[in-house]
């Protein structure tokens, strides 16, 4: 989509409100269940308590502890980098839009890094035995700005570039 530009103000003002239903979802689960409890919402979903102090899916969680501060700076850059693609790309409404959401989610999950050394993960999906990784609602934010990001990728793009 072109001929408009990206609207930074409605932007900020949706990842306020993702930032912020995430930090509360956060706080109400973790106030509301022990680590690693578990309760049955439906036959596929379970509400959970884990902390994850990798990456998605869990990736370095094992690791020593130095992924915290890796993690943290590696989020810092991205969010610059999106600010700038965003700038570059102000005509580009759906990609905007995709990083706008993925940097909204990112910031979730950086304030549980700096605030507690980990994510604070609480959707359990399932079935036939088989669970999805725990998640959150930044999560689900990076993983919508993705889509987004992939639909755009689609798009029809002028001969020469851009």
């Amino acid at each position: 989509m072109t001929g408009s530009s990206f609207n930074w103000r409605l932007a900020a003002i949706l990842a306020l409100v993702i930032v912020g239903l995430d930090q509360w979802s956060k706080q109400a689960v973790s106030a509301a269940l022990r680590y690693g409890e578990s309760v049955a919402v439906t036959p596929f979903f379970n509400l959970v308590l884990v902390y994850n102090k990798g990456a998605a899916f869990s990736f370095l969680s094992g690791a020593s502890g130095w992924q915290r501060e890796f993690f943290i700076g590696l989020t810092a850059v991205a969010l610059m980098a999106i600010v700038w693609l965003i700038r570059q790309h102000r005509n580009e409404i759906i990609f905007c839009w995709g990083l706008a959401l993925i940097a909204a989610g990112a910031v979730g999950n950086l304030i549980d890094r700096v605030a507690h050394g980990h994510v604070i993960d609480f959707l359990d999906f399932h079935a036939f035995g088989w669970h999805f990784w725990a998640f959150n609602l930044a999560d689900s934010a990076i993983t919508l700005g993705a889509c987004f990001l992939i639909i755009d990728s689609f798009r029809p793009r002028p001969e020469g570039g851009a």
